[in-house]
């Protein structure tokens, strides 16, 4: 039988800044995890480069919460976005600030973010069971004693689970922290993929024809079974094998799939390749374009990448090769709406096991918003993608669990310093 002051489940970001904010509480703290290694998914994120933080300011980050950002003004205020960044500076890995505030170690490495993180668990004398699946939780009138796993016994006045979701289950993330969550008597919302590759069964996604393009700062919108506008975001776009990737894609994946299920089918995007200029400032441009002997794919050149151009102009059906001053306004205005509203039938996102982060979870009305216990069970914390939260990348979902796991930690300390 081990006794500890604080249990944390769950070596992510935020099990693992859960445990060093406890342990520097002055808590005696048991870190246990079913992976060999600390860090899994914190090794994937940012394209193994780790985008620890974004820079803006904490209204920003709520902003780009879009599932129940306003949940953690509380949080916010005694761990913030900026603390997340004095922690890595004065431990040793310092970071750097590239565009959208996304802060990244300098080094480029995600192991700098989980070696930093590892060293400060083993200074401040965190006990890590690595290996350890934890089965269920001890609970006893309505109150957490400790958790059990296969093979052993831990009791703790307060437990902290941040087992995350169940988006990148190879990781570890297999749901369990729910099942942990239901036994406390916890309601889980309905789970969804955000932050999820968007999948198209158009005819000129099945056959390539635009793979591999990647866009600049367009913009994505996503109109619903009535023809309106529900969202759109400014970001980057990928075209690949089976639809579209990229941050735009990705911010509109969650969107998408509650319209799915809404309706029950697919979900257009409109695809803004001119966000910055207005239909009638490109119809004038396009109108001088015109104005030469030249082809209509010489004139138009350096518009758009050549096969997107190319494939555009087919879409308004003008031939490449006609020459540009034989165009009329309608053909220009058909040209020009596709340029600015490209529409783009989805079908589905990847599925929550392979997306970036999960939507839905533990229901936040069960969850004191000041310390991140139970308002059903006393002494059980939860943190992370496991609470009904959800960011956009950028650095904000990894935001949210270093700042939830920071704050679970403290008031999990100070409990134990209660009974």
């Amino acid at each position: 039988m081990n006794k500890f002051d604080v249990i944390v489940v769950g070596a992510g970001p935020s099990g693992m800044m859960a445990a060093i904010s406890a342990a520097e509480n002055g808590a005696k703290v048991a870190l246990i995890d079913k992976n060999k290694r600390v860090g899994k998914k914190l090794l994937l994120t940012g394209g193994g480069r780790c985008n620890v933080t974004n820079r803006q300011s904490v209204e920003e980050i709520i902003s780009n919460v879009p599932g129940n950002g306003r949940f953690l003004h509380s949080a916010f205020t005694q761990f913030s976005n900026l603390d997340i960044i004095n922690f890595f500076e004065q431990n040793g890995a310092p970071l750097k600030e590239e565009d959208h505030g996304r802060m990244f170690p300098v080094t480029n490495k995600s192991q700098t973010i989980v070696d930093t993180l590892s060293k400060r668990l083993l200074q401040l004398g965190v006990n890590l069971f690595s290996s350890s699946t934890v089965k269920k939780l001890l609970v006893t009138n309505n109150t957490v004693i400790g958790a059990e796993t296969e093979t052993t016994s831990f009791l703790a006045s307060s437990v902290i689970l941040s087992t995350g979701g169940k988006a990148y289950s190879s990781t570890g993330s297999t749901g369990d922290g729910y099942l942990f969550a239901q036994m406390a008597g916890h309601t889980i919302t309905p789970l969804y993929a955000t932050e999820s590759a968007l999948i198209s069964h158009e005819k000129f996604i099945l056959d390539k024809t635009l793979q591999g393009i990647s866009l600049r700062e367009v913009e994505l919108s996503v109109k619903n079974a009535k023809g309106k506008i529900i969202v759109k975001h400014r970001h980057d776009l990928l075209f690949t094998h089976f639809g579209l990737s990229g941050p735009a894609a990705l911010r509109c994946s969650s969107f998408i799939n509650k319209c799915l299920e809404k309706d029950g089918q697919s979900v257009t995007v409109l695809l803004d390749n001119f966000p910055k200029s207005s239909s009638n400032e490109l119809l004038t441009d396009l109108t001088k374009r015109s104005k030469t002997d030249k082809s209509v794919k010489n004139a138009f050149s350096g518009l758009l990448q050549e096969r997107l151009l190319l494939f555009l102009l087919c879409q308004a059906e003008i031939s490449s090769e006609l020459p540009a001053k034989q165009l009329n306004s309608k053909q220009l205005e058909i040209f020009v709406s596709l340029l600015k509203a490209f529409p783009i039938k989805i079908d589905s996102t990847f599925p929550i096991e392979k997306s970036f982060v999960t939507g839905g979870g533990v229901s936040l009305k069960e969850i004191n918003p000041k310390t991140l216990e139970s308002k059903l069970t006393d002494g059980l914390y939860m943190t992370g993608e496991l609470l009904d939260i959800n960011g956009y990348t950028g650095g904000y979902n990894v935001t949210c669990a270093f700042v939830t796991g920071w704050v679970a930690g403290f008031h999990a300390a100070e409990n134990t310093k209660r009974t």
